[in-house]
Parts: C-alpha cells; sequence; structure tokens
C-alpha cells in the first residue's frame, strides 16, 4: 500500500492535482481542506464564532462528513446534506484558517483523516499532510506558485461558480491566508524535510499531474 501527501498553500493546485493522480493510479482521494471547510460551514449554520473551539468540537463530533464519488465528481456531505458548492464561498474561504488552526479541531479532523487512510493506496492533500497527518507516506510533494498564479486561479475559479470578486482582493487574502498557515501554532504549513517541492506557476494541470505520476512511479519501483 502506499500514501502521497501533497501539500502546499491555498490555491497552488492541490485538490485538482490530487483528484487527478488519484484518479488514473486508482487511489483514494481525500480533501482534507475540505474538512476544515466543513467544520468552518458547521459554524456558520449554527451561530458559532469561529474561534469558540469548545462549542465547535462538541458540533463536529455530533455531526458526520463523508466523501462521495458521483458522475466521477467528488461529493461533500455533511450529515447527509452535499454542501460541496456551500463550502467554497468567500465567507467559508475568509474563515477557514482561523478554525483550521484550533488545537482541538485540528486533532479531530487528523484522526478521522488517519482513520479514513486506513490500509489503502491513498493521496490526501493539506497543509500539514507530509508533517503531521502522514508523517510516513512514501511520496511528499510540496506545491508552491507566486500569489499572482494562485489568484488568477482563484478568481477563475470563484467565476465558475458565479460569485464576483477582485482580484487584487483575492491576492491580499492569499497573503493573509499563507501567513496565518505558516504562522500557526499548530501543524502550521512546512514543507517536509523529505518532500519534492514543484513550482507550479508557469506549469499547466496536466504537466503537474505529470511530473508527480513520474515521482511516484520511481518511488514504486524502488520499493519492489
Amino acid at each position: 500500500m502506499m500514501q502521497v501527501a501533497i501539500d502546499g498553500p491555498a490555491s497552488a493546485g492541490k485538490s485538482t492535482v490530487a483528484k487527478q493522480v488519484a484518479q488514473k493510479l486508482g487511489f483514494v482521494y481525500i480533501d482534507t481542506g475540505a474538512m476544515y471547510r466543513t467544520c468552518t460551514l458547521i459554524a456558520q449554520l449554527n451561530g458559532i464564532d469561529f474561534s469558540d473551539e469548545e462549542r465547535l468540537l462538541q458540533k463536529i463530533r455530533q455531526s458526520k462528513i463523508v466523501f462521495r464519488t458521483q458522475d466521477g465528481e467528488q461529493k461533500v456531505y455533511l450529515d447527509g446534506t452535499d454542501v460541496t458548492a456551500a463550502i467554497r464561498t468567500p465567507k467559508i474561504t475568509d474563515n477557514v484558517s482561523q478554525v483550521s488552526a484550533l488545537a482541538k479541531i485540528r486533532y479531530q479532523m487528523v484522526k478521522q483523516q488517519r482513520d479514513m487512510a486506513g490500509e489503502m493506496n491513498v493521496i490526501m492533500d493539506g497543509r500539514d499532510i507530509g508533517t503531521t497527518v502522514l508523517p510516513h507516506a512514501e511520496v511528499k510533494i510540496f506545491l508552491v506558485a507566486s500569489v499572482k498564479s494562485r489568484a488568477k486561479r482563484r478568481l477563475l475559479d470563484y467565476a465558475q461558480k458565479g460569485i464576483k470578486q477582485n482580484l487584487t482582493q483575492i491576492e491580499q487574502d492569499l497573503e493573509l491566508r499563507d501567513f496565518k498557515d505558516s504562522h500557526r501554532e499548530v501543524s502550521p504549513l512546512k514543507k517536509a524535510d523529505d518532500a519534492i517541492e514543484i513550482d507550479t506557476t508557469n506549469m499547466t494541470i496536466e504537466q503537474v499531474v505529470a511530473t508527480i505520476l513520474d515521482k511516484i512511479e520511481k518511488k514504486s519501483k524502488k520499493l519492489i
């Protein structure tokens, strides 16, 4: 069995790439970012302050987050309701860093993520997969990209969802998100010592996927 960890800052292309790599290899894909976004949505839906760790933890323990693949697309369900679109709104994006920085929330999610990984071939993406969640993963990838290129990707993503946003504001939001993620006390965004760094600024999704598949293939041959 093989575990592949893909880490990196917001909008570096982690989820898109991880999904395609998992599909090509027949691995199980686990989007940890979606899990923290769902926790943030739980707070919003229940009128819980994003910093209220105890109340939020209690509600999360009473909730069930499930990933399902439908028509080739991964959907996120919260207590049986499809929240795939709801967790990608600007309100959730603006507050997920605060929620994901809460120690007890991270502990709860990491436990669930490790349970999900289990005894199967898995690709998991996030910000602390290679350092905290799956520290013994056979392949660790760290994606980076310029703030401007990441902002353009996020702007396009919002446009496809019918959400109007300003490019300059998105750049500022990403810079703030990067700072929060890399300076939080619990499991900060950090490249694992044995991770392979890939700068996706001037690469297409297809090129990034091909590069990662090549790294996985080479590692697989070494393990045989």
